[in-house]
């Protein structure tokens, strides 16, 4: 019976291999809007009628600020993917991969606290992204995003799910 229920943690090999595929994904899109920036800022192409009356470098600047935001998801599929392999499949050190230090996790608590961490940047980045778009008339509104990033990050503060090894470095005397 154990033998039954211990095959059954292979099933978090879809969850690998979809993230993995969701990762790839969003790379591309991260470059093709990276490639779509170059492209605004350097050449004299049409622009679509919704944004045609938006400066080029700003355009531009908008596009990179999204392929950053594309890219930071991706790490976040990355980080939980090689997470999730490595807490239910193999331990990463038995297969001798070169994973570096910041995509290993040794618990649940530590992939939790890493996707949020990535995901606290992602939503500071749709905070500038939202800056950059609205060319200095930001409505009150707005600030729910930055006042939420907060709020997280003061919770997963107080909450500790994982201190950095640096940060438990300096604590220590002498």
């Amino acid at each position: 019976m154990y033998k039954l229920l211990n095959s059954f943690r292979y099933f978090a090999l879809i969850g690998v291999l979809c993230s993995m595929l969701g990762a790839v994904l969003m790379f591309g899109i991260g470059a093709s809007k990276s490639y779509d920036a170059y492209r605004i800022f350097l050449t004299d192409s049409p622009l679509p009628a919704e944004v045609a009356q938006v400066a080029r470098p700003d355009l531009a600047m908008k596009r990179l600020v999204q392929s950053v935001d594309a890219f930071l998801f991706a790490l976040v599929l990355m980080i939980f993917s090689i997470g999730v392999l490595d807490l239910f499949i193999k331990r990463i050190d038995e297969l001798e991969l070169p994973i570096p230090a910041g995509l290993r996790v040794s618990s649940i608590g530590d992939l939790k606290s890493a996707l949020a961490e990535v995901i606290l940047i992602i939503l500071f980045v749709k905070f500038l992204e939202l800056v950059l778009t609205t060319a200095g008339h930001l409505p009150w509104e707005a600030l729910s995003l930055p006042l939420g990033v907060l709020a997280l990050a003061l919770g997963l503060k107080l909450l500790g799910l994982r201190e950095h090894p640096a940060s438990k470095d300096e604590r220590k005397p002498g």
